[in-house]
């Protein structure tokens, strides 16, 4: 999908709202860290949404087997795993079709429980993983992973810092409000990386990156796409 700037705005303001708010909501409380990544997760997939591990994303939960899942989630460590679904899959979405096996896990941040049995609930970025195998046991899908952590050096950072930089000049080039100073450079990245209009094949490969600071080289790829788009060249 090539970035088009008829979006851009909505898009990019939605993913620097990082304290994603639900109205109604419970905040959790005591969240989990990534160090106690449980050995076995329940596993959330979608075809068209990524979290990554210092990102935050708004979900509707309204399928009985993941309203189970959420239920169960907020009764031990409100953790779920997020995994994308490969291509090909709408033939066995009932069932158990095939996911990438590099996922995110993130925890319950925040949940509402509405009337018919759906949630909405929000989910903050713990840490990469990999699915090692799955469990059938529950009707929704569990898997034992391990965990992926992602850290970056004294000199890495630096890098990120500055990249950091490039990319809030192309933000404000893009007429985007840059964030606040307290964003941290990891958290700027991975919440542009789970919004800007990429194909979600593309998305995929970017959380499979790596650390922020390897996806941070594709983020300002696409973000110099959309400000040299040629809707922006002919104003």
């Amino acid at each position: 999908m090539r970035p088009t700037c008829s979006a851009l705005r909505s898009i990019l303001a939605v993913s620097l709202c990082l304290g994603i708010a639900v109205p109604g909501v419970v905040a959790a409380q005591s969240p989990a860290s990534p160090e106690r990544l449980p050995a076995v997760i329940p596993v959330f997939p979608l075809q068209d949404a990524t979290l990554f591990p210092n990102g935050s994303y708004a979900f509707y939960i309204f399928e009985p087997r993941y309203r189970a899942m959420v239920a169960d989630a907020l009764k031990g460590d409100r953790i779920i795993g997020m995994a994308m679904l490969e291509p090909g899959h709408e033939a066995e979405y009932e069932g158990r079709p095939p996911i990438f096996p590099v996922g995110c896990a993130g925890v319950i941040a925040a949940y509402e429980e509405l009337p018919g049995g759906e949630y909405n609930i929000v989910l903050r970025g713990l840490t990469k993983f990999r699915i090692a195998s799955e469990d059938s046991s529950r009707p929704y899908r569990l898997a034992r992973v391990a965990p992926v952590p992602e850290t970056l050096d004294a000199a890495e950072a630096a890098s990120l810092t500055q990249d950091r930089e490039k990319i809030v000049a192309l933000l404000m080039e893009l007429g985007v409000e840059p964030p606040s100073a307290d964003v941290q450079d990891a958290q700027l990245v991975d919440q542009l990386s789970q919004h800007l209009p990429i194909e979600p094949v593309d998305r995929q490969r970017l959380l499979e990156r790596d650390d922020a600071l390897a996806r941070a080289s594709r983020v300002l790829e696409v973000l110099a796409q959309l400000v040299n788009a040629p809707e922006r060249r002919g104003k």
